[in-house]
């Protein structure tokens, strides 16, 4: 008897294992970026600088005044770019800047054409077009089904570099997974990216 009540007691606990972890949010698979590196490329697809398992390349060199806009293309394992399936959800993931010194140089991300509310910055974007029967800003391509998904994917992951004042900054460009401060770095590079600027 007590055999059976022994085996009786292992089966249930052995089965509410499963259950419990089923019910925790915390065992549920989240997607994360698993990136090994970056690459920064100029609008001509020039490579500007590199970092790749901590290795680095290159530097970025603007004058006073200057913008200068880069496209952002994260690495794998194999330093290959990282893109997203067709029909693949994104990511819950931002781009955050962080160790500039903004009197030197200011560091933005491209806006996404929804973002823009003044009908001048939406024109003047290579990507939006402006409504005026709506008042709104829009993709100049989002009808098109048929444009350069490489294109697409530089403006989404796009940034500007603003040269203040003379002299040497660097940032680092971290990928964070959930709502910043809150969530945690998916990648955090080993070095900051030099900047400098000239007169």
């Amino acid at each position: 008897m007590k055999i059976i009540f022994k085996h009786l007691f292992i089966l249930l606990f052995l089965g509410l294992i499963p259950c419990g972890c089923d019910n925790d949010p915390a065992s549920l698979t989240e997607e994360h970026t698993d990136a090994d590196g970056f690459i920064l490329e100029d609008e001509s697809g020039n490579e500007i600088y590199r970092e790749f398992e901590g290795a680095t390349t290159g530097s970025v060199s603007i004058g006073v005044g200057q913008t200068l806009e880069l496209s952002v293309h994260f690495l794998d394992h194999n330093g290959n770019e990282i893109g997203h399936e067709d029909g693949e959800e994104e990511h819950e993931d931002e781009l955050i800047i962080t160790e500039n010194n903004t009197t030197i140089a200011i560091i933005e991300f491209e806006k996404h054409c929804d973002e823009i509310a003044d009908q001048v910055a939406c024109e003047s974007s290579e990507y939006c077009e402006w409504h005026a029967d709506e008042a709104k800003c829009e993709d100049e391509t989002h009808d098109d089904h048929d444009h350069n998904e490489e294109e697409e994917e530089s403006h989404e992951m796009g940034i500007h570099i603003i040269g203040v004042s003379e002299g040497s900054t660097s940032f680092k460009l971290v990928i964070w997974h959930g709502d910043y401060p809150d969530g945690h770095a998916d990648f955090t590079p080993t070095n900051n990216v030099p900047i400098n600027v000239t007169q």
